[in-house]
């Protein structure tokens, strides 16, 4: 494959939605999911952590891939969300093996990201967008309207724009920050109408006399883990307030304008979903039901995105980081037994029959390595920003224990049981999350002051 990076030329796309799209889209996920439990073949049998990666990058970035998708049953549907919560480090240069594998990742993120623009433009932001057919997309939500689909797509759009921003030798890299700023140029009259738009649906909400603005106050909104349903959840709102940051950041959006819409400038907003969440000296999940312990009130999604809503440079805000981090490491319910693999949540959520047959149950007792790999990583922002090493031995321990899951299981695991098990429902046989690998080796060399892995090109 030649070093040198050309973007082809893209056929006119149809996107679709309402009763009849979701109908379909239902229809087609369902044989997807059939598909997976009755076709999908063995687990590759290496056990070393270069050839699984080696061989994840192969599958995750192939040629043949027309968007960037884990490797789980339902990856056949896009997920925009994704580029913010799973796949921050797709153009790390110390994740990159060659450079044909940062062709073939440019490539690719350009692909995703600019039919994800695509979508925005025909007005069509959903949680999930499920192909049908050539130039053919149906927008589906599963079971609420999104909190992050724009913020993923902005991440995407950040991730392409700041590729030549890191030291490397790859011409792709450059190249793909240039195809980022076309799309922006291209797209980003539509970004400001979706974000705008997204201001204006924010929902008064008082609170001891006080009025907040959610954008979940009434009815949930979706994020990255979203099978409980809730209403007014931190992580939802974490979302919106990193969208309108990462919006004006972009130059898609003005603050001003912004302002106008909220009543209130963007750390005002910020600084009201600390106080609202934060009541009880640490994050509550969600203000809606009765509270519970503290330990049953906090969930592991509170870490939120890279360069999310944590940014850790004020004293306060550290204290209630710091808080809810405790808690999820003092109580052993968050724990799978003799790992540092902290599961989403202490207490079992409601468990729906589909989450038994064919989905996972996200928010329940599971654990997810990339919330992990996360959580792991705003706790080396916490010691970067004040001074010491409170939690980088754990931070440590969390990334040798998915390393370990990772040679154990034959691959980098979407979820893992409550077990520490491949996870697995009837339809859901267990799915190796290629894409995601980036993220969990740019995270170790930042815990470890060293790569997990280096290549020779």
């Amino acid at each position: 494959m030649n070093s040198d990076i050309s973007f082809p030329s893209h056929p006119e796309n149809r996107f679709y939605q309402g009763v009849a799209a979701t109908f379909v889209a239902n229809a087609l996920q369902a044989v997807n999911f059939l598909g997976d439990r009755f076709m999908r073949k063995s687990q590759h049998s290496l056990s070393a952590i270069e050839d699984l990666y080696r061989h994840s990058m192969d599958s995750a970035f192939s040629v043949t891939e027309s968007f960037l998708v884990t490797g789980a049953p339902h990856a056949s549907a896009y997920y925009p969300r994704d580029f913010a919560w799973f796949y921050p480090d797709v153009l790390d240069p110390e994740t990159i093996m060659d450079a044909q594998d940062a062709v073939r990742r440019a490539r690719l993120l350009d692909k995703s990201v600019r039919l994800l623009l695509e979508a925005v433009r025909a007005n069509v932001v959903t949680t999930t967008i499920v192909p049908a057919g050539r130039g053919r997309y149906l927008g589906v939500n599963y079971f609420s309207r999104p909190s992050d689909t724009l913020l993923g797509i902005l991440a995407g759009l950040q991730q392409m724009l700041s590729a030549e921003e890191r030291a490397s030798s790859y011409l792709a890299m450059s190249q793909c920050a240039h195809a980022g700023r076309l799309l922006l140029a291209e797209y980003g009259a539509d970004l400001k109408r979706a974000i705008l738009r997204l201001a204006s649906e924010l929902e008064p909400f008082d609170d001891d006399g006080t009025r907040y603005l959610l954008c979940d106050a009434s009815a949930p909104r979706s994020a990255a883990t979203d099978t409980r349903a809730e209403r007014r959840r931190f992580v939802t709102n974490a979302c919106v307030y990193t969208t309108f940051v990462w919006g004006v950041e972009l130059g898609v959006v003005s603050e001003n304008e912004l302002k106008r819409l909220l009543g209130r400038d963007l750390s005002q907003y910020k600084g009201d979903l600390l106080r609202l969440f934060g009541k009880g000296g640490y994050i509550r999940h969600s203000l809606d039901g009765p509270a519970g312990s503290p330990a049953s009130s906090v969930a592991l999604d509170f870490v939120s995105v890279h360069r999310g809503f944590w940014n850790l440079n004020d004293a306060s805000e550290r204290a209630l980081f710091a808080a809810t981090a405790d808690l999820v490491i003092a109580e052993p319910r968050f724990r799978i037994p003799g790992t540092s693999h902290f599961l989403v949540s202490a207490d079992n959520p409601r468990n729906k029959m589909i989450h038994k047959i064919a989905a996972p149950a996200y928010q329940g007792r599971s654990s997810w390595p990339t919330f992990n790999v996360e959580f792991a990583d705003r706790m080396l922002d916490y010691d970067e920003f004040s001074g010491d090493d409170t939690y980088r031995a754990c931070a440590q321990g969390i990334l040798k224990d998915i390393r370990t899951a990772t040679e154990v299981h034959g691959g980098y695991q979407e979820l893992i049981s409550e077990q520490g098990l491949k996870y697995r429902t009837w339809a859901y046989k267990g799915a190796v999350a290629h894409s995601w690998f980036p993220r969990f080796l740019s995270v170790w060399s930042r815990a470890f002051g060293t790569p997990l892995l280096q290549w020779n090109d």
